[in-house]
């Protein structure tokens, strides 16, 4: 391991224990969280209300040392809200801009799904391209920058669907699930004497992370390892249970979180067991079921998981 990996492993040993002990006993999830900040990606976190969504995205932008800013998106919340707006300054006579709520680092957008379509699409821009554009110019957004979004299940009061476009800017579709009962009571007793929030500290800065994320991106992919992650992704679009595939913006993505998962493991390359561990999660928001699979009744993590033993791994020396 070389003194790259070994910084990047001791940055997420700090990052992860300090945010343990504001969530408690969901390990999975935190390291599925550092792994899309790391690879660039952007989370949602579908759930019940009061599961520690919000407080676990809180908690990230504490120990990244970044600039957070939360929006409770209502039906009332407009586009502009989001993206900033102009307004004429007096002394000149020219517009000056007023920057919206998503020029931060990580911008936290709460039960995103409460709001309308349009400003929903508010966010397509600044996932995609880092940047919002308000009249006619172009504002960027600083960096790193990511997305939390937390959504509460499809059906649920006052809600509806996002729109394909929008799954399909996030990286990863995660759910914290209620804890078990020895972690919630460790989380009434860790709060007897203050909030546990109030302890965390930076781990790194905003340039730190930068250069981790930069190390992630240049992990090495060996050409049959890409061609195992465009296989895979292709054949979700040849498949009886799946009526829409995965887009070319999956395959991307497939590749940046088994770069991350690589360089978490101590490696500077990609082997395809880190592909076949983000891919389902990668995949399963971003494809449409067929009625047969609805028929069937078949999950779609079961039909994720046939892909993988279809599409033979490449043999790497």
């Amino acid at each position: 391991m070389s003194n790259q990996e070994a910084k990047l492993n001791q940055y997420a040993q700090q990052i992860l224990g300090q945010v343990r002990t504001v969530i408690s006993g969901k390990e999975p999830v935190l390291l599925w969280v550092l792994t899309a900040i790391l690879a660039r990606g952007h989370i949602l976190m579908e759930d019940i209300p009061g599961v520690g969504k919000t407080t676990m995205a809180v908690a990230f932008s504490k120990v990244l040392g970044l600039s957070c800013n939360r929006v409770q998106f209502t039906p009332d919340v407009l586009p502009s809200d989001i993206t900033g707006y102009s307004i004429p300054d007096p002394a000149t006579g020219k517009l000056s801009f007023q920057p919206g709520a998503v020029l931060c680092n990580l911008f936290l957008a709460d039960e995103l799904n409460r709001a309308t379509s349009r400003t929903q699409s508010a966010l397509l821009e600044a996932m995609e391209e880092g940047q919002v554009t308000v009249d006619g110019v172009r504002h960027k957004i600083p960096h790193p920058f990511t997305v939390i979004a937390t959504q509460n299940p499809t059906g649920a009061a006052g809600t509806q669907l996002l729109p394909d476009s929008q799954m399909d800017r996030f990286a990863l579709r995660l759910s914290l699930g209620y804890p078990r009962m020895k972690d919630e009571l460790t989380m009434v007793l860790d709060r007897r004497e203050g909030d546990p929030m109030d302890k965390l500290t930076p781990v790194l800065t905003t340039q730190e992370l930068s250069d981790l994320q930069d190390l992630v991106a240049a992990t090495y992919l060996q050409e049959q390892v890409a061609n195992y992650v465009v296989s895979l992704v292709d054949a979700t679009r040849h498949n009886d249970y799946i009526l829409r595939g995965a887009s070319p913006r999956a395959t991307l993505s497939i590749v940046s979180l088994a770069k991350a998962t690589a360089r978490l493991q101590g490696r500077d390359y990609v082997v395809p067991r880190d592909v076949q561990m983000v891919f389902s999660q990668a995949i399963s928001h971003r494809i449409l079921l067929s009625p047969k699979a609805e028929g069937s009744g078949k999950p779609v993590g079961e039909i994720l998981k046939d892909i993988l033993a279809a599409v033979p791994a490449p043999g790497l020396r």
